[in-house]
């Protein structure tokens, strides 16, 4: 049905398109971007099998919303991985979470609201750069396996 097709002329900026009409809108949106991590941790005041010290690859997805620039882009996720890797990631991956995450019991309820604030606070500081427009942190669901997981919202967290 459709053939495969080379490009006539690759469009070039200021020739084809010019700057002014790459922000197409000035409407909210929502980019998202998941990581898994490998930790250890074991439950406090629980009789089940999560007593016992024990392992999960975890799954994190962010929904992150703001404006777009001039470019038409809100936020690369490049840099969305950048604050994942400096400012979460390291107390997190091939980690006994009960031991580098502050005192608390290590359930996906309190994992899921301490990653939140920990991508909020990174992102409040590149906003106040003025690098990412009006960005906020609409979501955070983590996995603690395939089927199960919890999650923070940002109006719950304003609450």
């Amino acid at each position: 049905m459709y053939g495969f097709r080379i490009v006539d002329k690759l469009q070039k900026i200021d020739e084809d398109i010019q700057r002014k009409e790459l922000k197409y809108h000035n409407k909210r949106v929502l980019v998202s971007k998941e990581f898994t991590f490998d930790a250890a941790h074991h439950l406090h005041c629980y009789e089940g099998k999560c007593k016992n010290l024990h392992g999960h690859t975890y799954k994190v997805i962010f929904g992150i919303s703001g404006f777009v620039d001039g470019r038409g882009l809100m936020m690369d996720f490049g840099d969305i991985k950048d604050i994942w890797k400096k400012d979460i990631e390291i107390y997190l991956d091939h980690r006994y979470l009960n031991e580098t995450l502050p005192p608390m019991n290590t359930t996906a309820e309190n994992i899921v609201v301490w990653i939140y604030e920990k991508m909020k606070e990174a992102l409040e500081k590149e906003v106040n750069k003025e690098q990412f427009l009006g960005a906020r942190v609409e979501f955070v669901r983590l996995f603690e396996t395939p089927t199960s997981y919890a999650e923070a919202r940002r109006e719950w967290m304003e609450e």
